[in-house]
């Protein structure tokens, strides 16, 4: 969009200072921004017109030699990649409220505005609310694509890392990753189209105390 950065901040193995950095970066650009007489704003959707602002989130697991519990040596992953999927299936449309806090974010999520709307997942899928990044197995990765550029990011990690360690303890398993164009396929459930409905989904949800 008009004005629009894509920034990636580097990964590292404490969730909590990842989610402090990314709450740091966001005061600094604002106050950046303040100092040279402009705003800066991490809206999920500033302009109509324009696309919105996504906060994308990347994870694998570690075990305690430093592997990564999801590299199967192939592009498919393994069972515990597939347990986690699931997981963060299971919880997304009752945990949509912290992905999309405000009226506002639901501007983002409608089809066809690079943003997802089903709870679905595929390989390389930009399309899918989960993407299994191609790439080198020892980097396999679930990315989590539903959250605004306006999420608090420690509630963020905290559903997103408490859901996929639902899915790992629960042995869940996901339906068949989806190929094509996600927004055309039907028969999938879909995340909260409004910021009352996602409200009523997390105030009756029997998955979100689980992990909050």
């Amino acid at each position: 969009g008009l004005g629009q950065f894509e920034v990636n901040l580097m990964h590292c193995d404490d969730a909590l200072r990842a989610a402090d950095d990314a709450w740091l970066f966001k005061m600094l650009v604002k106050g950046l921004a303040r100092r040279h007489g402009f705003a800066a704003s991490f809206m999920a959707k500033p302009y109509p017109e324009y696309s919105g602002s996504g906060l994308h989130t990347h994870f694998s697991v570690l075990d305690d030699k430093g592997d990564n519990v999801f590299d199967s040596g192939g592009p498919k992953g393994t069972a515990l990649l597939r347990n986690a999927v699931a997981g963060c299936l299971n919880a997304m449309h009752d945990s949509a409220l912290i992905f999309a806090p405000h009226a506002n974010s639901y501007e983002r999520l409608v089809p066809g505005k690079h943003a997802p709307t089903a709870i679905s997942w595929g390989f390389e899928n930009r399309t899918s609310a989960i993407r299994i990044p191609a790439g080198n197995p020892s980097s396999r990765r679930i990315e989590h694509r539903v959250a605004g550029g306006d999420v608090n990011p420690y509630l963020m990690l905290a559903a997103i890392l408490g859901a996929a360690l639902d899915g790992i303890e629960t042995g869940a398993e996901p339906p068949q990753p989806i190929t094509g164009n996600a927004y055309a396929i039907e028969g999938w459930q879909h995340i909260p189209e409004s910021w009352e409905a996602a409200i009523d989904a997390f105030e009756s949800s029997s998955i979100v105390p689980r992990f909050l």
